[in-house]
């Protein structure tokens, strides 16, 4: 099946190297191209694309004020294009949040120096987006923690040799756009096991971002357990993404550094490029990133450190993402008591990751993205 790509910057350097790269693949077919927002919003109208390419910084109408208005009158998976600064960060975790479904470093000097890595990369995620489930009736920005009634909590706390195998590649499984009006309601589940665990450790790719602020923006500022966050996510973003969850929830998160000590009510997001393990006394490990590993930071790493150091102790959730990454990681943690829920096909961006998890019969439970937070609140005593 070909994918239909509506390619939108106000560059026509980028446009036609876009285009030409994405035409370049028989299975990808460039059906229209726009200057600005506004052009972008009619063209989606008119032609009805499978996937959108979207700058930011545009004439006229700019490229998140352009997804908000397609996500709610035609909405389509969109591929933003961000620089790899701190601004650029902030803009691109905007766009998330308005509907887009996953970005790209919009990096001129990679595409003259290493092309054919550029095209890979460049047409695997728009064939991963195309099979998104972000065609829904509507699409609903996640509701910051401020506007949700939540019971008084405690002032917020203070801050303060396991290898995996590189991940294989998985499937990602959504439901047929054709048969899609919304999600499917999530069926009921089973209520969480309570228990006293000593560490959260919540792993996420494509739809991440989004995904996490929903769970995280449900827990109260004195949660009782430390989490340790784990999203595929460039080094210039990690920073930037930290700070945006921290200023929306209630628990304090912060961009995770060696030597950190894991405390109730604080989460710690592992930094870009690099891989975060928990050693047995609740300090946090931050290496280099692993040049053998498809991720950096890589969850298999993390949930394994966990199982070394905590044993039965841990809860660990596989929100959505594409590929498997967390898999292993979390074979891991069943070996040794601890749990391990998904998130459900239904609310997932991308049903990669959760899929894995839940093929392999891993997951003790599978919970729509908007129960995970209750649940482990539930869960957690």
């Amino acid at each position: 099946m070909v994918v239909k790509v509506l390619v939108v910057d106000d560059s026509g350097f980028f446009r036609r190297r876009v285009s030409e790269i994405l035409s370049a693949d028989p299975t990808i077919q460039v059906i229209g191209t726009a200057t600005n927002g506004k052009e972008a919003i009619d063209q989606a109208l008119a032609l009805k694309p499978d996937v959108i390419t979207m700058d930011y910084e545009m004439p006229l109408m700019d490229g998140i004020t352009a997804v908000r208005h397609i996500m709610q009158r035609c909405p389509t998976p969109v591929l933003m294009f961000s620089s790899l600064t701190h601004e650029g960060a902030r803009v691109t975790l905007d766009a998330l949040d308005a509907g887009a479904v996953d970005f790209l470093p919009k990096n001129f000097e990679d595409i003259s120096r290493n092309p054919e890595k550029v095209k890979q990369m460049l047409c695997e995620k728009v064939h991963s987006i195309s099979r998104s489930n972000r065609r829904m009736s509507s699409y609903s920005a996640p509701v910051p923690a401020a506007a949700v009634p939540a019971p008084p909590a405690a002032p917020r706390p203070g801050l303060g040799g396991f290898v995996a195998p590189a991940p294989a590649p998985a499937a990602v499984r959504t439901t047929p756009i054709a048969s899609r009006g919304g999600p499917a309601p999530t069926p009921a589940a089973a209520a969480p096991k309570r228990k006293a665990y000593k560490l959260v450790a919540i792993g996420t790719s494509t739809g991440g971002p989004v995904a996490l602020q929903r769970v995280l923006t449900q827990l109260p500022g004195n949660f009782p357990a430390p989490i340790v966050l784990v999203q595929h996510m460039p080094a210039a973003f990690t920073k930037a993404f930290a700070e945006r969850l921290d200023k929306l929830c209630r628990i304090s998160v912060k961009e995770a550094e060696d030597g950190d000590i894991l405390r109730p009510g604080l989460a710690l997001l592992a930094p870009g490029g690099k891989q975060m393990m928990i050693d047995g006394r609740g300090a946090v490990r931050i290496l280099p990133g692993d040049e053998r590993l498809n991720y950096k930071p890589c969850v298999d790493i993390t949930f394994g450190s966990a199982a070394k150091s905590f044993g039965d102790k841990v809860l660990a959730v596989v929100l959505t993402g594409m590929g498997a990454d967390g898999r292993e990681g979390a074979r891991l943690l069943k070996q040794g008591g601890s749990q391990v829920w998904a998130q459900d096909e239904a609310s997932c961006v991308i049903y990669g990751m959760p899929m894995a998890i839940v093929k392999a019969n891993l997951a003790d439970a599978v919970y729509g993205l908007d129960d995970i937070g209750k649940h482990l609140v539930e869960a957690c005593h």
